[in-house]
């Protein structure tokens, strides 16, 4: 029984002292396309910026949905692609590299749905994309990439860059109620779009300024 108990409580640790880092994963791929996750915070759009001066990048994508707070989607300037796109801008990135691409998907799978809404608008464009990194926030970064990689498809490899959060210790994240939010949200989330997540879409063929809609 005692012997029983020290394993389970071995397990139990070690799941806890690696979580995080396994949700926080940064993995690049070698590609010129970096896309940003336009609702992560300015500390994680700087180090975006700078990831871009480093690589060999030659253009940037900022996706994401409807500004929380609005009900709903609005119009493509209410947006956290547009949002981020904005301080891409401000950061220093020529507004000639950075292209904003909204989704307008709120209530259900944003993550997902940004992916979709960024493969259906380089189809639309003609442009060619085999690699692309994403820019995202700590724990979030694993969920992403799987996101990405569902809507993109074998054929895009997809590469992950997890911002570390500044308000705590990545490696001592359960003393940090910040820590333990994001990590056990995101644990719960990433079970959730492993087993139990099921993509059902709905083009807008006759509306090509609706990129895509979830079927309900």
């Amino acid at each position: 029984m005692f012997l029983c108990l020290l394993l389970a409580c071995s397990t139990a640790l070690l799941l806890v002292w690696n979580v995080q880092p396994f949700l926080a994963e940064t993995h690049r791929v070698s590609t010129d396309t970096l896309v940003v996750e336009g609702w992560i915070h300015e500390y994680a759009i700087r180090d975006a910026v700078e990831e871009f001066k480093k690589g060999s990048y030659k253009r940037v994508f900022s996706t994401g949905g409807p500004v929380i707070g609005n009900g709903g989607y609005v119009n493509d300037y209410q947006t956290s692609a547009n949002v981020g796109a904005g301080l891409l801008k401000e950061q220093g990135l020529s507004p000639d590299i950075v292209q904003m691409v909204p989704s307008h998907v709120l209530d259900r799978d944003r993550t997902y749905a940004s992916a979709v809404a960024l493969r259906v608008w380089l189809r639309q464009h003609d442009m060619n994309v085999s690699s692309l990194n994403v820019v995202t926030e700590g724990a979030h970064a694993r969920r992403t990439r799987l996101m990405f990689e569902k809507a993109l498809g074998k054929g895009v490899a997809v590469g992950i860059i997890a911002v570390p959060n500044p308000d705590y210790d990545q490696r001592r994240w359960w003393l940090y109620s910040d820590g333990v939010k994001e990590v056990g949200s995101e644990a719960f989330a990433y079970i959730y779009s492993r087993l139990l997540f099921h993509p059902l879409e709905k083009p807008f063929a006759e509306n090509p300024n609706h990129l895509w809609q979830v079927s309900r």
